[in-house]
């Protein structure tokens, strides 16, 4: 694979790929990120592959695998050019008939299609699917559109477009002006501006500059930086290296999960080719400008989402936060000047050179510009990744996006920003979803976790999970994050379990603020935002706990009590004999549960069969 040696190199390889492109007459794309391979998309995608090679197609279709389409719950699912045609649910054995019908007659399987929830009809096309209707997918609309690992297919789209007008017309100071002009704050979760940290980074003293993308993403539920790694590594690559222009580095890392196996893969394949085509390494595209990058899997430490616990891990040390300042854009990995941005921060570079800062700067609300992806998980009909201009309020993206909650149950509540974020209630849905706006609400951005919330959820259980896994995960270098954490665990055993007191309530408060204003990095500073979300918006929820001594949602174990509708009992003697505890006899001819012996499991109730056992 020859080096591509200036920017003409560039563009006559583009046209010359999109020239040979043009002979096929369909193309078939199947989506293969993580949740799709889950739902056995790779048998489908083989059996895809066979098939067109049996029909002798190859030369009219172009069939590939992608990254994520977003759209996680409808996988295996695959989109047909012309027509925008989307099948979803696919088997193995519907491939022949789609090859048959589809790319050879022309005809739509109304089988395969879309069935919308709402009106029960079918959907043709991709972009008339409501979840897919209201969203702006600048970078998530690329997973689509190219094989992830194939730096000709980024090509063929304008990829390292960007970087070859950097390095031949634009001075740093430019590129640095440009990122300025778009408003683009950081997506990892400090939504710090990006502009600014470039600049404050290129004007610190140091031997080297180097750039880093945090791809640690921890949060649960959360897989935004995941895909687009899977899917669209080349982007990442491309705006570290305008970003290392900027502000006159080197060298950069990749700092990712060793659990996202699939993305480390697709990285390692893409900067291969990077450094074949002569996009990474020495001289890129015959300039003077030398950068290389290399990809570091860390062993799965949420703390290492934070920048200085991240660096320290880089340097091979134990993955715990320091002090700041320094601020690592002054003083980072090796005591140089460090750059860190995540995976969606440095995907939006490109396109922010390409079409102009003020072009971005479009799109979003005045503090917050360009699009963000969410990842929109829990009780909702709609599941999978959703990308959205800075702006559209939670009532859009949960009921328009989302599609509402299942089963006709009640919305409760929406948890934004991961596990240090907040919980917000439906009285707040109508608020735009901003930087600011969710830090208004007792919440926060983060990387972009949505975590929604049914009538059937107990908030303090969601507040006590929370803690808890913020506890686990905490370094514990400082005391008011590893104490603070600690005590709040113990006070939610206690409140959770119905021996919770006044007292309690007043110190997880006290304790929150604390923790907040106390604590070293991030994580401790922002991980009593839970608790203190909860006791803003559902206090009534937690007060029932410690007052009432019981669970309005009726999770909570130690709460619940459970007992026989007589009238629905049948006397079957079931709940009798599947009683791990024996806690049921027999009085009266009805089954009695003896609440003393009862353990809470619930097994008797989703044993009865005639739903005659109920709990509160």
């Amino acid at each position: 694979m020859p080096k591509l040696q200036d920017e003409a190199a560039l563009t006559a390889l583009r046209e010359r790929i999109q020239g040979e492109r043009e002979q096929y007459v369909s193309t078939v794309t199947m989506c293969a990120g993580t949740a799709c391979r889950a739902c056995g998309c790779l048998p489908v995608a083989e059996a895809m592959a066979a098939e067109i090679a049996k029909q002798k197609l190859e030369e009219k279709v172009r069939f590939y695998t992608t990254g994520c389409h977003g759209f996680c719950e409808q996988g295996p699912l695959a989109v047909i050019e012309p027509g925008n045609i989307f099948y979803c649910h696919i088997k193995a054995e519907d491939v022949p008939e789609i090859v048959e019908q589809t790319l050879k007659n022309g005809a739509v399987i109304e089988r395969l299609l879309y069935t919308d929830p709402v009106s029960g009809g079918k959907v043709n096309h991709e972009k008339e699917i409501p979840f897919y209707a209201g969203q702006e997918r600048a970078l998530l609309g690329m997973n689509p559109k190219l094989y992830p690992t194939s730096v000709e297919a980024y090509i063929a789209l304008g990829g390292y477009a960007a970087l070859a007008k950097v390095l031949s017309t634009m001075t740093a100071e430019d590129v640095i002006a440009e990122v300025k002009a778009s408003g683009i704050r950081g997506r990892g979760g400090g939504g710090f501006p990006t502009g600014r940290k470039w600049e404050l980074c290129r004007a610190a003293k140091g031997q080297e500059h180097y750039v880093v993308c945090n791809a640690d993403e921890g949060d649960p539920g959360a897989y935004m930086d995941r895909s687009v790694l899977e899917g669209n590594p080349h982007a990442i690559i491309e705006g570290m290296a305008i970003g290392a222009y900027a502000i006159g580095s080197r060298q950069g890392f990749v700092y990712v999960r060793n659990e996202y196996g699939l993305a480390v893969r697709h990285l390692r394949q893409a900067l291969e080719e990077a450094h074949e085509r002569g996009l990474l390494g020495a001289n890129i595209l015959g300039s003077c400008f030398d950068f290389d990058v290399a990809a570091f899997t860390g062993a799965g430490a949420f703390v290492c989402g934070e920048e200085t616990g991240l660096i320290a891990s880089l340097e091979g040390r134990t993955g715990t936060p320091r002090p700041r300042p320094p601020y690592p854009a002054v003083a980072g990995l090796w005591g140089q000047p460090t750059n860190v941005n995540n995976v969606e921060t440095w995907a939006n570079i490109p396109a922010i050179i390409s079409r102009g800062g003020e072009s971005f700067a479009k799109v979003g609300t005045e503090g917050s510009k360009g699009t963000k992806i969410f990842s929109l998980v829990g009780k909702i009909n709609n599941t999978g990744l959703v990308e959205v201009p800075m702006g559209m309020t939670l009532r859009e993206i949960v009921f328009g996006l989302g599609g509402g909650i299942p089963d006709g149950k009640k919305f409760k509540a929406v948890q934004t920003g991961g596990p240090s974020g907040g919980c917000i209630p439906e009285t707040l849905l109508d608020i735009p979803v901003d930087f600011d706006k969710l830090t208004e609400a007792g919440s926060m951005m983060g990387s972009g976790g949505m975590v929604v919330m049914d009538e059937t959820t107990c908030m303090a259980d969601v507040a006590r999970y929370f803690v808890e896994f913020l506890s686990e995960e905490s370094c514990g270098k400082c005391t008011p994050c590893r104490e603070g954490l600690r005590l709040l665990c113990r006070i939610f055993e206690r409140v959770c379990g119905g021996e919770g007191t006044a007292e309690d309530l007043a110190q997880m408060e006290e304790l929150g603020w604390v923790m907040k204003n106390g604590s070293l990095c991030g994580l401790g500073q922002t991980a009593a935002n839970p608790v203190l979300s909860v006791l803003r918006h559902f206090r009534e929820e937690v007060e029932a706990h410690v007052y009432d001594k019981r669970c309005p949602a009726g999770v909570c174990r130690g709460l619940i009590r459970y007992w026989v509708v007589t009238d629905a009992c049948e006397q079957c003697g079931v709940c009798l004999k599947i009683c791990p505890n024996e806690a049921i006899a027999e009085k009266d001819e009805y089954p009695v549960i003896d609440d003393n012996l009862c353990n809470r499991c619930g097994v008797c109730e989703e044993g009865c069969p005639h739903d005659a056992i109920k709990h509160a």
